[in-house]
């Protein structure tokens, strides 16, 4: 990623990963991901707003060099997590005088995860203020966004609003805003959407609270840490307090393994019977699935029904990764059910039901067969979509 200009003073200095498909060795990022990193110069002072991961080190100093940067005064540190501050040792090999800039909190995690020593710190708490002579950076502490430590940057006098992981997105583009286009405007939308569902969505009830403290400040502009700046904040405003309402949709989300077709049989036999009812349905066969486009359909759904062969009396492996999932990602799902099949003994309901206890929802009753489903399954497939029904239309979404 070149340096570009994004307002008097500041520039983009950051990196794009083209090539990176997994995150954290756990979600796909299929469109790659950018670590952005801001360079903000004042009259006096000369401030770097985040690094990027630490095998992409070299291009962050080599950006810097471009930009001119021959002394740097401060690193701010938003996040600890290694993507965000992983080149802070490298940076302060080049610019020993640099201070890095972050609260109390994050700086605990700095020592421990990069040993940066104590002497190179500067705490700031929550609305402090720093001044680059001409540039004003205020500080706001957002915990858990997504970590206890996380906070955001406001440069007062351009009215931009530097937010870290908070609005991100994992898309890898030559672009550095979000443009007009409805079509690149859809692609942004789904890929901050997944970003949310992933990464965002057990703090959901955080995010709100930080949603208010962004909607105080007059913010023309919106920098996250991955993905594209928004200079129409509202859009991204508007998509995270629909995610993070407590409305749900009339929709079915069904992840689903079948060892030898009886599962995948009662799955179809629900999805049809569900969309003749007029429920949206979205089945998953985990055995060729995305799991975080699962993730997204988590985001609004009112119900979550999963679907599992039997392994040695338990759920087959990609289920109880599934339902592990879930249960870490806390969506807003009303209800859950559990459809299965069996050879000669199981316990998935029970497995499964335990899985999933920090969802908090309705448990409609499962329906497991013996074997291949027989006409008496399908009778309390019946029952287990009439349940569904009457649920969606007793919380007013069908």
């Amino acid at each position: 990623m070149p340096v570009e200009k994004i307002a008097e003073g500041v520039f983009s200095v950051g990196v794009v990963d083209w090539d990176r498909r997994v995150f954290d060795e756990l979600v796909p990022i299929p469109e790659g991901t950018s670590y952005n990193s801001y360079l903000v110069k004042g009259s006096d002072k000369v401030a770097l707003l985040d690094t990027v991961d630490p095998p992409k080190a070299n291009e962050l100093l080599s950006n810097l060099k471009e930009a001119g940067v021959e002394e740097l005064d401060y690193i701010i540190s938003h996040h600890a997590e290694q993507d965000h501050s992983g080149s802070i040792p490298e940076l302060l090999k080049r610019y020993p005088e640099a201070k890095v800039v972050t609260n109390a909190k994050c700086k605990s995690f700095l020592q421990d995860l990069l040993l940066i020593p104590g002497e190179k710190f500067i705490v700031v708490g929550d609305g402090e203020e720093l001044q680059l002579g001409g540039k004003t950076l205020q500080f706001l502490l957002t915990p858990w966004v997504h970590w206890p430590e996380t906070m955001i940057t406001y440069l007062k006098e351009d009215k931009i609003l530097f937010t870290c992981d908070f609005f991100g997105s994992h898309v890898a583009s030559s672009r550095l805003f979000v443009s007009n286009d409805s079509m690149e405007k859809a692609s942004i939308y789904w890929g901050a959407k997944r970003y949310y569902a992933e990464i965002m969505m057990p703090f959901r009830t955080s995010i709100k609270k930080h949603i208010k403290l962004v909607e105080s400040l007059e913010v023309d502009m919106i920098a996250p840490s991955h993905g594209l700046i928004y200079d129409d904040p509202s859009f991204i405003i508007d998509a995270y307090k629909e995610w993070t309402s407590d409305e749900v949709k009339n929709e079915v989300i069904i992840p689903y393994i079948s060892a030898h077709g009886s599962v995948r049989e009662m799955v179809g036999y629900v999805v049809s019977r569900l969309t003749e009812a007029g429920v949206t349905v979205k089945p998953f066969n985990l055995a060729v699935a995305d799991v975080g486009e699962i993730a997204m359909a988590m985001v609004d759904a009112a119900t979550l029904i999963v679907g599992s062969s039997t392994i040695l009396a338990g759920p087959h492996p990609m289920v109880v990764y599934v339902a592990a999932f879930a249960n870490a990602l806390r969506p807003k799902t009303k209800f859950v059910s559990i459809i299965g099949s069996y050879g000669w003994g199981t316990r998935i309901v029970e497995q499964i039901t335990e899985m999933i206890k920090a969802m908090r929802v309705e448990i409609i009753e499962p329906v497991v067969a013996k074997g291949y489903p027989k006409d008496e399954d399908f009778r309390k497939l019946d029952r287990l979509v009439d349940d569904v029904v009457s649920k969606h239309k007793e919380i007013g979404i069908l």
